[in-house]
């Protein structure tokens, strides 16, 4: 990387933003601090940093700010709410974006800026983070050991970790919006916890339920499976209650039921500290079958999700920051390749089974 590149981290005050943070230093990266409180300031101060405060009212406003740059590392959410303005104005003032979202909205509108993006000659690289860069890169290489797959189904456990307050507020805003899988090429919308399956991530069978995860959109692009599901390690019991929420799904989309939620978990949440995700795990498993029936199923294991999606967008940061001809919509695993995976922290390698 060339002394004169720049780049910025935005959101740097939350709570993976600060993670973000911290695993740049790590490597000696010197990005810029941005967000929206004056809280990066101080942060910024005690590790030596610039730093910039400015909000996304608007795409010209964000532009004064960010011209200059080389890459922008999103990580201020609810992304529903932060990437169009971002995104929009990396593309008018040539800076390559990345983020950290799982929102499958997002996805999409990256991916139609891509003939925008082309002509600007910058890279959008939505979900550098635990969502999406394990499950795209294990969907691409279950595609390479089953080349003519018609159906792709991924799944996530974790053990010891629990969400970030951001996170937990996506969740919640993703709820009025129900489940999708994608089915012949087009996704498609589901009730919430639309099914369950019994998955074995290497420690015995396991109930999992359909969520409306980022892969549903990303792993299309990733292999052209036209038929794709993803599901999330839950209780029976708590499936049942996921389904018994279907019935408030029109209340979340108030503003103020949304609103009051949100207060809620400000008040009440405490993300994992670091002790905590240090022996906290992630299990990812995946399975392509074909019109034969042949199957192919792969899984491996990392670390804590938060401390992956650090190294991730420092990672795809650095990768951009170099010299390099990319440019338009990218997924991780396409943007790098599957070799991407190979350094992931806590990263077991993929065990796969074949019949």
């Amino acid at each position: 990387m060339t002394s004169d590149k720049k780049w910025m981290i935005y959101g740097a005050n939350g709570y993976t933003g600060q993670l973000v943070v911290k695993e740049a230093i790590s490597r000696g990266l010197k990005p810029v601090l941005a967000g929206r409180s004056t809280e990066v300031v101080a942060i910024a101060s005690k590790n030596g940093l610039k730093s910039k405060v400015f909000s996304l009212s608007s795409i010209d406003k964000v532009r004064t700010q960010i011209e200059g740059f080389d890459v922008i590392a999103n990580c201020a959410g609810p992304f529903s709410a932060t990437a169009k303005t971002m995104i929009q104005a990396c593309i008018q003032s040539k800076v390559h974006y990345i983020d950290i979202t799982g929102e499958i909205s997002v996805y999409d509108y990256a991916n139609q800026q891509d003939n925008e993006a082309l002509s600007a000659g910058v890279v959008l690289c939505p979900g550098v983070g635990s969502d999406v860069i394990p499950t795209d890169c294990l969907a691409l290489s279950l595609k390479e050991k089953c080349p003519d797959a018609t159906h792709l189904t991924m799944a996530w456990a974790t053990k010891g970790s629990k969400p970030s307050k951001g996170t937990a507020k996506t969740a919640v805003e993703g709820l009025a919006h129900g489940g999708k899988i994608r089915e012949n090429g087009i996704i498609k919308k589901v009730p919430l916890a639309h099914k369950e399956r019994q998955i074995d991530f290497g420690y015995g069978p396991t109930n999992t339920v359909t969520i409306p995860w980022g892969d549903i959109f990303t792993a299309y692009h990733s292999t052209g499976i036209p038929n794709i599901e993803f599901y999330f390690a839950r209780s029976k019991k708590s499936v049942k209650k996921m389904r018994k929420q279907r019935l408030f799904v029109g209340l979340i989309k108030i503003n103020w039921v949304l609103n009051f939620i949100k207060k809620r978990i400000d008040k009440i949440w405490n993300p994992n500290n670091a002790d905590e995700r240090a022996n906290s795990k992630s299990y990812f498993w995946g399975e392509v079958k074909n019109k034969k029936g042949d199957t192919v199923v792969g899984r491996f294991t990392t670390s804590d999700g938060y401390d992956l999606t650090a190294w991730g967008t420092v990672e795809v940061a650095h990768h951009l920051l170099q010299d390099h001809n990319h440019k338009g919509y990218y997924t991780p695993s396409i943007l790098i390749g599957k070799k991407l995976m190979d350094n992931m922290p806590g990263y077991s390698g993929i065990k796969f089974d074949i019949s």
